[in-house]
């Protein structure tokens, strides 16, 4: 478990509700899987649709996803570039339709998203989720429709493999709670940022709620060891992954450490440096 993760946390879902489609972004890559999940949810007989995370400023994916409409709001699962960045367009393209995330700052034309206001879509029960950890922003949305449930989860789970903690946005103790909130959803299907729908939300939180355990252990052990900085807890726990992506393993490295230092207030070697 505590080995680098390529594959799904969970099984893949076989099918999708009729009311949910998806439009992938081609902006593939190390970080992005085969590209960005725009998702796009209309209820059985609704006009309007909601679109969730627009993804990158690429024009042809941008028209693809107006090509939908008439769309009635645009919603964010949180404000890292691959998810935002073509908002503003999408906003232009779309005639003015609203654009509402956690953060005021991936905010037009709205107020923020709040949990005791979620946004209203015709024919569809939708709940906000708030999950931050993979950034402090980072929120899963629940929609209902009949007896039919999904979790669209953004990068807090994702399709294949495991996410990273994106120090220091993003906070390991949040996101542990998070994934604690998440495992409730027994028999959901998750619907990510990245990567493939799974069949079962809980079953894939449970899965990332044991990689970090795992993970926190393999830190523990580095450290006791003799690590003494993050690059060098790097090296040894990550040693699996390509080099090309230790950046980001430093980032989850930092929030580790951070979160351990929490864990034992006498502090640990290597902590200062976190």
């Amino acid at each position: 478990m505590g080995g680098h993760v390529t594959a799904p946390a969970a099984a893949l879902a076989d099918r999708l509700p009729g009311w949910v489609s998806l439009l992938r972004a081609p902006n593939p890559g190390p970080m992005t899987l085969d590209g960005t999940n725009t998702w796009v949810l209309r209820a059985p007989g609704a006009e309007h649709a909601v679109v969730v995370d627009p993804g990158p400023a690429d024009e042809a994916h941008l028209a693809a996803i107006a090509a939908q409409g008439p769309v009635g709001l645009v919603l964010i699962t949180h404000g890292h570039p691959d998810h935002t960045e073509g908002s503003a367009r999408l906003h232009e393209l779309l005639g003015g339709v609203p654009v509402r995330a956690a953060h005021p700052a991936h905010t037009i034309a709205a107020g923020p998203l709040g949990v005791d206001a979620p946004p209203h879509v015709p024919g569809l029960d939708l709940r906000l989720v708030p999950t931050p950890g993979h950034t402090a922003d980072s929120v899963c949305l629940l929609v209902t429709h009949g007896d039919e449930r999904v979790v669209l989860t953004g990068d807090t789970i994702l399709g294949r493999g495991t996410t990273v903690v994106a120090h220091p946005d993003g906070n390991l103790g949040d996101y542990l709670d998070s994934l604690e909130l998440l495992s409730a959803y027994a028999g959901v299907p998750a619907l990510p940022g990245h990567g493939p729908a799974l069949a079962d939300c809980g079953v894939a939180a449970e899965f990332y709620l044991a990689h970090r355990r795992a993970r926190l252990d393999q830190v523990r052990a580095a450290l006791d060891a003799g690590a003494s900085t993050p690059a060098e807890v790097v090296a040894v726990v990550y040693a699996d992954v390509d080099r090309s992506l230790w950046w980001a393993a430093e980032w989850s490295v930092r929030a580790q450490l951070e979160y351990l230092g929490r864990e034992s207030p006498g502090g640990h070697p290597g902590l200062e440096q976190a």
